[in-house]
């Protein structure tokens, strides 16, 4: 299977069974994410104890790669280190917005989204959720915006 069955087995399974969606009981962080280019909308919900995501939800409206992207990262990052996810942020973003960036090699059923560079009016669609994650993570009070 080369990377572009992957990238469109991968984003279709996410978007028809995303996982992690809906609403978490009692977060500790959460934030509001919003592309205003396309009206993709989504909320990541954290419960973050000791340095760790121990659990991680979103839900939200947006096309097949918005939520496919959540459904993908909040399955990368539950369980991880914040020094983790920090990581696989940067490596996410420079892999979705360099076009000679390589796919590292660890970032797993991430790297799907490496097809999303040949379509460069989606990046932000899967980035959203990352710069959520990230507004989460900083409890900032703004919503989280690709523009």
């Amino acid at each position: 299977m080369d990377l572009a069955d992957l990238y469109r087995d991968v984003i279709v399974d996410h978007n028809k069974r995303p996982r992690n969606f809906g609403r978490l009981e009692h977060p500790n962080r959460d934030a509001e994410g919003h592309n205003p280019l396309c009206g993709d909308r989504l909320h990541v919900f954290l419960d973050v104890e000791d340095d760790l995501i121990r659990d991680v939800r979103f839900e939200g409206k947006g096309c097949a790669i918005s939520t496919a992207s959540a459904s993908l990262m909040t399955e990368a990052i539950k369980g991880k280190r914040l020094a983790e996810v920090r990581h696989l942020f940067e490596e996410v973003h420079d892999m979705l917005t360099r076009q000679d960036a390589p796919v590292p090699a660890d970032l797993g059923k991430l790297a799907a989204l490496s097809g999303v560079r040949e379509f460069p009016a989606r990046v932000k669609c899967a980035s959203l959720c990352w710069h959520t994650l990230n507004a989460a993570l900083a409890r900032a009070a703004a919503p989280a915006t690709t523009e």
